[in-house]
């Protein structure tokens, strides 16, 4: 429990965007404390982070680097178990503000996941994931989607729903569960391209046997380091994207929760 408020504390203040205006702060208190020379350090040293998640494509490079590290199978199996598809592709506050199905931009888990179990008709198919939210007041993304995958004729024998898990460590202890349960192996794993390294790390140290079937890609393979102009908000967006996937990274290295 406190290492789940942790993480969520930590990333609130070490994103770029918040690490940007922590710095024009910071240069404004020392300007306004006489430091003149060390506000005018952090200013600088603010904007130029600012520029680099802007106008550079840093955050695309770093997300790419994490997406060309799993390739999906170049033919699909003859027959698989089971399909596990992590959560983490709903927006809960306008679901509950507005009823229905609200995808993010990981909805391609969903349609993917959805064309991998009409493809595997016998397959079980397991959703993982609770309610990952600061407050905990939502239901749970695999509660709140059965009937998404009902609509296509997934029945509800077919579908596995782990609802309690809040993060990527514990979408793998408690799907290890699950296939206990339920005597299942051999499955596919979808989730994100760019959120693949880490999941197969942690399913292998739980020693869960998956095939990797990344999904929702954000960049196209090719990109190099350079200067781009044409879009801030999604360079911006990106960045954070892979920042934040590779300091869960490295926690989950430290902490002994990977190989």
């Amino acid at each position: 429990m406190f290492m789940f408020y942790l993480s969520k504390i930590v990333w609130l203040v070490a994103q770029p965007l918040s690490l940007v205006f922590l710095a024009i702060l910071l240069a404004l208190l020392l300007s306004l404390a006489g430091w003149r020379r060390s506000g005018f350090l952090f200013s600088s040293l603010a904007a130029l982070m600012l520029f680099v998640t802007l106008y550079t494509t840093t955050g695309n490079v770093l997300l790419q680097r994490l997406e060309n590290q799993a390739v999906r199978p170049q033919q699909h199996p003859a027959s698989v178990s089971c399909i596990i598809m992590l959560g983490g592709a709903i927006e809960n506050d306008v679901m509950d503000a507005r009823g229905g199905i609200e995808f993010n931009a990981a909805a391609d888990r969903y349609t993917q996941t959805v064309n991998l179990a009409l493809k595997y008709p016998h397959a079980k198919l397991i959703v993982s994931g609770g309610d990952g939210s600061f407050s905990g007041r939502y239901e749970g993304e695999a509660k709140a989607t059965e009937g998404f995958f009902a609509d296509f004729g997934i029945t509800a024998e077919r579908l596995i729903k782990e609802n309690s898990s809040r993060n990527t460590f514990e979408n793998s202890a408690n799907t290890k569960d699950v296939l206990s349960a339920n005597g299942l192996a051999d499955c596919l794993l979808v989730t994100s391209a760019f959120h693949m390294p880490r999941a197969m790390a942690l399913f292998a140290k739980m020693g869960i046997s998956v095939v990797p079937y990344p999904v929702d890609y954000r960049t196209t393979g090719k990109t190099s380091l350079s200067f781009d102009f044409t879009q801030p908000s999604l360079n911006a967006q990106n960045m954070a994207t892979a920042v934040r996937e590779w300091l869960a990274i490295i926690a989950y290295r430290l902490a002994g929760r990977t190989k």
